[in-house]
């Protein structure tokens, strides 16, 4: 019972980040590559997004340091494929924004180091909405927000 005790006590002393609703995710200090730890849901994949806006919608590339990272990722992807795409901009682990991009179709497109979202719609007003979203998530990320992709509302990346 002490030890139980000790553990938890000694756990309260780690950097926890405030993400994904109200879900606490522990920061990862042996990997820079990986971002926070879910409970459920072990480590995310740390990357480096770009995103501009594109004839229909937009395309997000996500590009890691390391072959392992961006096979992590990529296997996220995969198994996530058809979902919900969706992207959170966070400050201080604290959710700032929430793109749903559900007004398009979503397709991931694996690169040699990571992957390519792209968001599109044939529908005039959707795209337009999907290409605000686009300008909204790049003004917060140059501004120091950090995006986190996440499919079926599991985070796929995180950007560093």
């Amino acid at each position: 019972m002490t030890a139980m005790i000790n553990d938890r006590m000694s756990m309260m002393g780690m950097p926890m980040m405030m993400g994904m609703g109200s879900m606490p995710m522990m920061q990862s200090m042996s990997n820079p590559q990986m971002g926070g730890m879910m409970p459920s849901m072990g480590m995310v994949p740390r990357c480096t997004m770009k995103m501009e806006k594109s004839k229909g919608g937009m395309k997000m590339t996500c590009t890691c340091e390391d072959k392992t990272t961006a096979m992590m990722m990529q296997n996220l992807c995969s198994m996530m494929a058809g979902g919900m795409c969706s992207c959170c901009m966070m400050m201080n682990g604290m959710c700032m924004c929430n793109c749903n991009m559900m007004m398009g179709k979503c397709t991931m497109t694996m690169t040699e180091m990571g992957m390519t979202m792209t968001c599109t719609s044939g529908d005039p007003m959707c795209e337009k909405m999907i290409q605000s979203c686009c300008d909204c998530m790049m003004n917060m990320m140059s501004a120091g927000c950090s995006c986190c992709m996440m499919m079926n509302g599991m985070p796929v990346c995180c950007s560093m």
